[in-house]
């Protein structure tokens, strides 16, 4: 594991914007604007204020969305403009700015893939509202109305002129939406960590893909009550040599945090520097495939501790200002085996990359 000292200081980016906060699914619904909100305070408070340079977000257009979704389905989300409500699936509503809001979610990642991709930045945040994995070509799903993430790999590919994307996804809940945007494409791997079996049922072991994306799938389905160094395990065992063989032009990460130990929807057991672990880990990865190039962008997480808590600790490992004290990293270094699913997956992904 590389240490953090060595890590450049480079500028770090986070996307946020007021009008994220605008899109509203109503009264007791768990996705809501002081989600965002807890985070953009904290992000204010003095001790951390003016480290990370704020990135505006720009509305992704409709060419750009066509990319991964239908035109009938765009043109049903536009229609949503200026109606108080309207129910597009049964967790997932929009109100009157949803529509501006969720083209802002995936025009922020593409500004910020933009600034990324340039000389002066290596890393960012795209703190954006409403969430993306779920959503599928012609539908929403699960509190996810356009799918940011890979819409962002796209982007790399359409704009940024990148031959391969890594998309991780720690997300509680598998990336359906996700997975089947890029199910038969080599050009790009997805590898999702989720709790199985659970919503939205996605994520098996034998889900790697199909004709040319075969083995570009990796899925690792765990049971509730997986921990820091479950996912350290997870991270340094699997995720780091299929990443280096695969060698990305640039990692987006689906970063939720309703992993976390104390969230309402989940069974995960993640600390803050569980989270700052992971983000070590791909960080440590962008800089020997990629030059750094690395995005991170908001997805579920739905205790306002764990999101502050846990954006924060990621932030602060993009600025080589680690949480992390030297017996934890030595501690998750040396996590052990992992749970035990991860060896099922790695005699099934051996056959596709280079795994001992």
């Amino acid at each position: 594991m590389q240490e953090v000292s060595t890590l450049k200081m480079a500028t770090t980016i986070v996307v946020r914007d007021p009008r994220y906060l605008e899109h509203d699914q109503g009264p007791g619904h768990p996705e809501s604007p002081d989600r965002l909100r807890a985070i953009y305070e904290r992000l204010d408070q003095e001790d951390v204020k003016g480290l990370f340079k704020t990135i505006v977000p720009r509305p992704a257009r409709r060419e750009e969305l066509l990319w991964n979704h239908t035109g009938d389905y765009i043109d049903k989300i536009a229609g949503t403009a200026g109606r108080d409500f309207y129910r597009l699936d049964p967790d997932t509503a929009t109100s009157a700015s949803s529509w501006k809001a969720a083209c802002l979610a995936v025009g922020g990642v593409f500004a910020a893939m933009d600034v990324i991709a340039g000389p002066d930045v290596q890393n960012g945040f795209a703190l954006v509202r409403p969430p993306g994995h779920h959503a599928e070509k012609d539908r929403a799903m699960g509190f996810c109305i356009f799918n940011n993430v890979a819409l962002g790999a796209h982007y790399a590919k359409q704009v940024l002129d990148c031959e391969r994307v890594l998309i991780v996804d720690w997300d509680l809940h598998h990336g359906n939406g996700t997975q089947h945007s890029f199910y038969n494409d080599s050009s790009v791997l997805y590898l999702s960590t989720h709790q199985y079996p659970y919503y939205p049922g996605s994520g098996g072991v034998d889900q790697i893909g199909k004709d040319d994306g075969k083995g570009f799938t990796v899925n690792v389905p765990l049971s509730p009550g997986a921990g820091d160094e479950d996912f350290a395990a997870i991270f340094n065992r699997l995720l780091v040599p299929i990443g280096k063989s695969f060698s990305p032009d640039f990692i987006i990460v689906s970063a939720g945090f309703d992993i976390y130990l104390d969230d309402p929807l989940g069974g995960m057991k993640v600390t803050a520097n569980g989270f700052a672990y992971m983000a070590r880990v791909l960080l440590d990865l962008a800089e020997s495939c990629c030059k750094g190039r690395i995005l991170f962008c908001l997805e579920g997480g739905y205790n306002h501790t764990g999101l502050k808590d846990g954006v924060l600790a990621v932030l602060k490992e993009c600025k080589a200002m680690s949480v992390l004290g030297s017996d934890a990293v030595s501690r998750l270094d040396n996590s052990g085996p992992g749970p035990q699913v991860l060896e099922h997956v790695m005699d099934i992904q051996k056959d596709y990359w280079p795994l001992t």
